[in-house]
């Protein structure tokens, strides 16, 4: 019989990794706690409608990509293929508009995509989400940004830089949208059958299309910031002259609009320039219509969304240096079989000294025991056996400089905190 494997597009992060993931989303809780943001754990699941209709039902998340059931009750639910709507919903169904605003909310998990898998994205991916919710002012996008990026920063990557456009808003959309169908009538039959299709639905969406070709035809389409509003222009000239205020380095890329719906105004990406055509680090803008899209009144909202695996993969790319590795500190050799109780005794007090520390489980011969120690990166040895246990000490073994000493059993944790002290080894 096979074995069965894992999925494709998922995969397991094991110990020599997940600890990179730790540290990801260390840095994530302090950057959230200096810029204000509360920690939100919201479902994996949601009704299927909230990203039919939050997301838009011609974006080829809600298309081709949701993971989508019918439950027992027979109602319809989908994976979470992004956390921004969830937020949203959250913030509408705890009436969080009662409280002061805006509402800063940042949360993490999986998210379930059915897309081809490459380096950096899988099917079930990770995500870290912040968002901004009841401020409509450009400095709310800004800050968003410099959120972002100052992430990045403490993450230790470099050469970022931001792309940013506007998509407008539904008062001057509509011209753009028309300008958009005029350029692609006399050469619709060019483009793929997806973009066709969109063009009745949604021909934004042309712009965001990765097929080479599309992209060539649309190389020349008409750009949107030509048809903004005096509001939108307004918005996205604020946001862009405090990008530069804050010394972040901006391009402007006409072309992109992002592929989900609720983009409102200000839709961006963070570049890090390590993945090849993977290169973007995260993603955002601006919603204000998200909540009235799910039934909720007018909500404006802004934020951004970026994946740990693409981080921990930037990082590794640029040599950044991904936090401590977890570590044994102490390993308690045993001796001989009468000393097992004992040397469990004395573990469980290295322990709850808050001092890491493991032993023996395998019935191993004391050598063997000591090479396993080795092998873990254990900095100490603690030895008991017959002699220890009956005169009340334990044997200590720097395994650095392979200095061994014998100390009162009463003294062994001050001797461990202090060697533990010494080498900065402290968590």
């Amino acid at each position: 019989m096979e074995a069965i494997r894992a999925p494709r597009g998922t995969r397991d992060v094991l110990g020599d990794e997940s600890w990179k993931w730790a540290h990801v989303l260390k840095v994530c809780r302090e950057v959230a706690c200096d810029f204000g943001y509360s920690e939100a754990l919201l479902p994996i699941f949601e009704h299927t409608e909230l990203f039919s209709r939050g997301i838009g039902d011609t974006t080829d998340v809600v298309e081709k990509e949701m993971y989508t059931f019918t439950d027992r009750g027979d109602r319809s639910i989908t994976l979470r293929p992004e956390l921004t709507a969830s937020m949203v919903r959250s913030y509408l169904e705890h009436d969080m508009r009662r409280l002061p605003q805006p509402v800063k909310l940042w949360g993490w998990g999986p998210m379930f995509r059915y897309e081809r898998p490459q380096k950096g994205r899988y099917r079930q991916f990770q995500q870290v989400d912040f968002e901004i919710l009841g401020a409509s002012s450009a400095l709310a996008d800004i800050e968003t940004i410099d959120t972002s990026m100052e992430l990045y920063r403490r993450l230790g990557i470099s050469n970022l830089q931001v792309l940013i456009n506007s998509v407008g808003c539904p008062n001057c959309r509509p011209a753009y949208r028309a300008a958009l169908k005029t350029f692609m009538e006399s050469r619709l039959g060019e483009f793929c059958d997806t973009c066709q299709s969109r063009f009745e639905r949604n021909p934004l969406r042309v712009l965001d299309c990765k097929k080479p070709g599309c992209r060539e035809l649309s190389e020349s389409a008409p750009l949107v910031v030509d048809s903004l509003c005096g509001e939108c222009r307004e918005h996205f000239d604020v946001v862009t002259s405090g990008l530069s205020e804050i010394g972040a380095e901006v391009r402007v890329d006409n072309r992109l609009v992002r592929g989900l719906d609720y983009y409102t105004k200000t839709a961006y990406e963070i570049l890090a320039g390590e993945l090849g055509s993977q290169n973007a680090v995260c993603g955002g803008g601006r919603y204000d219509n998200l909540a009235e899209a799910i039934g909720g009144p007018h909500v404006p909202g802004v934020g951004f969304a970026s994946g740990i695996e693409r981080i921990v993969l930037t990082m590794e790319g640029q040599g950044a240096h991904p936090g401590e590795a977890p570590r044994t500190d102490v390993y308690v050799v045993t001796a001989s079989p009468d000393s097992h109780m004992a040397a469990a005794s004395l573990l469980h007090e290295i322990r709850v000294s808050g001092i890491s520390a493991d032993m023996d489980y395998m019935n191993r011969a004391v050598k063997a025991q000591m090479k396993h120690a080795s092998s873990i990166g254990a900095g100490l040895v603690c030895i008991i056996g017959d002699e220890e246990t009956s005169s009340g000490t334990v044997g200590i073994k720097d395994m650095t400089s392979g200095v061994q000493e014998s100390a009162p059993r009463e003294e062994v944790l001050a001797r461990l905190a202090a060697w533990r002290e010494s080498r900065g080894t402290g968590r």
